[in-house]
């Protein structure tokens, strides 16, 4: 009992944090998403039904938002996985200066977004002056032609992809690498023994034992893609032409530039419920698939 109670004691203060900043503003936002709530209005707070819900799905700008958060997250979840999981094979290696390398790797992630977001503009900067367009015209021998990347509807959004990619690949690579690290070496000695090569040892023994860990990073990274914000806000505002609009970033514009609360809670709403739906699917596919395996 006594035990019972000191596990609820050590709880108590992460319990409190989610219930004041986590589950108290989500139920208002639920509440409010019925209103018509706006700051500053005159009019009286009104109980409005289903009608905040029916508008944000008849608008075109909120639909776009939907479909680019879809693009994104189609585009990022299993690159970053990727990568993150052929970092962490190199770096798993016994080498020296492994320690070196899983920390330079990993720094991005540490940094604010803001702070790599504005180092991404410098970098993405339109004209020959601009870093990438310098790099990539040394590279085809002054074949290319410079680009405004962010300011270009078909190279905008790929171009955010670009700095989430490299900001968060290194999160992922961390806890690959730890799955790694706890797969039994005899199962590898066993492999050569039997003359596996290095390929199969991945696809047979790799794989298989990273299963529950590709699992978890796959789920937080497809909830962190829905998130995008802070990219947006600063590399792009959401154009040109909304091509790289989020549903995040119109919900805040939505609440807080245009003053439509009530518009902007529905929008927050409807985004969490999708998330929700699309971390169902995941975990039943996946437990489907190991099922039949």
């Amino acid at each position: 009992m006594k035990r019972v109670q000191s596990g609820w004691l050590f709880a108590a203060p992460a319990l409190i944090g989610l219930m004041l900043f986590v589950a108290l503003p989500f139920v208002l936002a639920v509440v409010l998403a019925f209103t018509n709530l706006r700051l500053g209005s005159p009019l009286p707070l009104e109980y409005v039904g289903l009608q905040q819900f029916i508008r944000i799905f008849s608008d075109e700008a909120f639909l776009r938002a939907l479909l680019n958060n879809a693009m994104f997250a189609m585009v990022v979840v299993p690159l970053q996985t990727a990568l993150a999981l052929l970092l962490a094979l190199l770096l798993n290696s016994r080498l020296r200066g492994m320690t070196w390398y899983r920390t330079l790797f990993f720094m991005p992630v540490v940094f604010p977004l803001s702070l790599v977001a504005v180092v991404w503009v410098l970098i993405l900067a339109p004209g020959p002056s601009g870093m990438l367009n310098r790099v990539l015209d040394m590279v085809s021998l002054g074949a290319w032609t410079p680009r405004n990347f962010l300011h270009d509807p078909l190279l905008a959004l790929p171009a955010i992809m670009l700095t989430s990619v490299w900001q968060g690949m290194g999160f992922q690579m961390v806890i690959i690498l730890a799955g790694l690290q706890a797969i039994p070496r005899e199962l590898y000695e066993a492999a050569k023994i039997d003359g596996a090569s290095c390929w199969n040892q991945f696809l047979y023994i790799t794989l298989p034992q990273l299963r529950n860990t590709l699992i978890f990073v796959v789920l937080v990274t497809t909830i962190l893609a829905f998130r995008l914000f802070d990219q947006v806000q600063i590399m792009t505002q959401g154009g040109p032409h909304n091509a790289t609009t989020t549903a995040m970033y119109e919900a805040v514009q939505a609440a807080f530039a245009r003053q439509q609360v009530a518009r902007g809670a529905a929008i927050s709403v409807v985004l969490f419920i999708f998330v929700l739906l699309i971390t169902v699917v995941q975990r039943r596919l996946l437990k489907q698939e190991r099922e039949v395996k």
